[in-house]
């Protein structure tokens, strides 16, 4: 008689199972609505790029005070930035920028793991870069760029739901279901004569 290895399981979470988990669906649901209400709006590269830099801050904090929970607190704290800094007269980029070199300081000044620091530094500065650009072209070239890196970004959100690093799960979810609609629908704005 052979002794059979039982398999384990897969957790209702996995990518690709015939049945998502209850969280995955509501918070790919929020995030669902959350693109919805932003396509409802127009789609505005302005806004678009807010979303792309708000979501890649939302990383960096969560790893700099590594606490994966500061994810979700960080989409209010971007908000707050970006009110603050245009309240101020500035660009909206100057004061999410800032806010990322503060979490870098503050990253250091903790200790915290560098690699996942730096790792989450160098993604902010290339989709904050690109969502900064995307506001300085035209409203096409905007748009195309802008939902590109924002569609892109649920490629980062998706490698770290599958490695449960980072931020919570549910984050990386929300970030899907907003990132690609949104991202698809600026480009296909964009495409729209």
């Amino acid at each position: 008689m052979t002794h059979q290895v039982p398999r384990p399981s897969i957790p209702s979470t996995e990518i690709g199972h015939a049945r998502p988990h209850a969280a995955t669906v509501a918070f790919g649901g929020i995030g669902l609505t959350a693109a919805a209400l932003q396509i409802a709006n127009g789609v505005e590269v302005e806004v678009v790029a807010i979303v792309l830099v708000a979501a890649s801050l939302c990383y960096l904090a969560a790893a700099a005070l590594e606490r994966r929970w500061v994810a979700w607190a960080t989409i209010i704290g971007a908000t707050v930035v970006v009110f603050v800094s245009e309240a101020l007269g500035l660009p909206w980029w100057t004061g999410t920028a800032s806010a990322g070199a503060v979490l870098v300081a503050v990253a250091a000044l903790r200790r915290a793991r560098t690699t996942a620091v730096t790792t989450q530094t160098l993604a902010l500065a290339a989709y904050g870069g690109a969502a900064t650009l995307s506001v300085q072209l035209s409203p096409t070239a905007g748009l195309l760029l802008v939902g590109a890196a924002l569609a892109a970004h649920a490629v980062w959100d998706v490698a770290h739901w599958r490695r449960d690093a980072v931020v919570p799960r549910s984050l990386a979810e929300f970030c899907v279901f907003l990132d690609v609609p949104l991202g698809v629908a600026a480009v296909i704005v964009a495409l729209t004569p």
